[in-house]
């Protein structure tokens, strides 16, 4: 019964960067089963790649910016263009 319990751990720990790599293209709008091969066979370059792509998913847009915030920022663009 103890083999269990450990093999089941050692089976987690060897599979977390694949997983990782999953729900965290899953969640920034990519397929999860696609990262979580190609973790397989490049683990950490994998994760540091999606870290820095661009989110596609358009939900988590993140928070809406004020009224004055967007102002400001639309004239800072005219201006500068």
């Amino acid at each position: 019964m103890p083999e269990i319990i450990v093999g089941t751990i050692v089976l987690g720990l060897l599979l977390s960067p694949q997983l990782l790599a999953g729900f965290l293209a899953k969640r920034t709008g990519r397929n999860f089963w696609f990262w979580f091969f190609i973790s397989f066979l490049i683990p950490i370059v994998s994760l540091i790649i999606l870290i820095f792509l661009e989110d596609k998913n358009p939900a988590a847009s993140g928070y809406k910016l004020a009224d004055h915030v967007d102002r400001d920022r639309e004239l800072n663009s005219e201006v500068a263009g």
